[in-house]
């Protein structure tokens, strides 16, 4: 698989729900504005999790695709808010 550099691997293949999300929420945390996340997991519950993390934070999953038991996620860090 290849990566665009505009984009950062998380590879989290093995680890049970809750960690993937977990996980990802730190490395989020720390990314800047408008940057993507791509998350590599194996655990089927991560599509529900991810699905429901996106629409809790604001960040927007651009992309899901499954190949050979691999679930492959890109998650674009929301904008942060302007103060009002």
């Amino acid at each position: 698989m290849t990566i665009p550099p505009t984009e950062t691997l998380l590879d989290l293949r093995g680890l049970a729900c809750p960690m993937p999300v977990l996980k990802a929420n730190r490395a989020l945390r720390d990314m800047a504005p408008g940057t993507r996340l791509r998350i590599l997991a194996t655990d089927r519950a991560s599509v529900a999790d991810f699905q429901s993390y996106c629409r809790e934070t604001g960040h927007a999953m651009v992309a899901f695709t499954e190949s050979a038991g691999v679930l492959s996620f890109v998650i674009r860090r929301r904008a942060e808010t302007q103060p009002s």
